[in-house]
């Protein structure tokens, strides 16, 4: 499994990457599109949207189920993948990398120290097994 350092990661299999300009990019680990299997459809929220952390947000649909994605953290939608719509296989090939769902600007960046690291991301995978 690809667990970068650098991330965090939800119990629900989200991560959440900080970026340069005060936003966060999200989208699933490694681990649950390997669960999911190949994905066929990703339906994101709309820009502008406001989410509250656990809000679920996104839906993502394989060949095997339809899962929810939910927001590590709360915010408003600023920016979505919109690659994804023609291209889902993205978020097989790279799912930390171009597979990536969408942004959020923080309504409390407070909220991320309830993230897990990609060390306790890995021991939390480990308990799965």
């Amino acid at each position: 499994m690809n667990v970068p350092e650098g991330l965090k990661y939800a119990d629900t299999h989200e991560w959440l990457r900080a970026e340069a300009d005060g936003t966060v990019t999200i989208g699933i680990t490694d681990h649950a599109q390997a669960a999911l299997g190949d994905l066929v459809y990703v339906e994101l929220p709309a820009v502008g949207k406001k989410l509250a952390a656990r809000d679920a947000t996104a839906v993502v649909e394989s060949v095997k189920a339809a899962s929810d994605v939910y927001a590590p953290a709360g915010g408003e939608v600023v920016a979505v993948n919109q690659a994804l719509d023609g291209a889902p296989g993205a978020v097989n090939e790279d799912a930390e990398g171009k597979g990536w769902f969408f942004r959020l600007k923080l309504a409390n960046a407070g909220e991320l120290d309830a993230l897990m690291s990609a060390e306790q991301y890995k021991d939390y995978l480990s308990t799965l097994s």
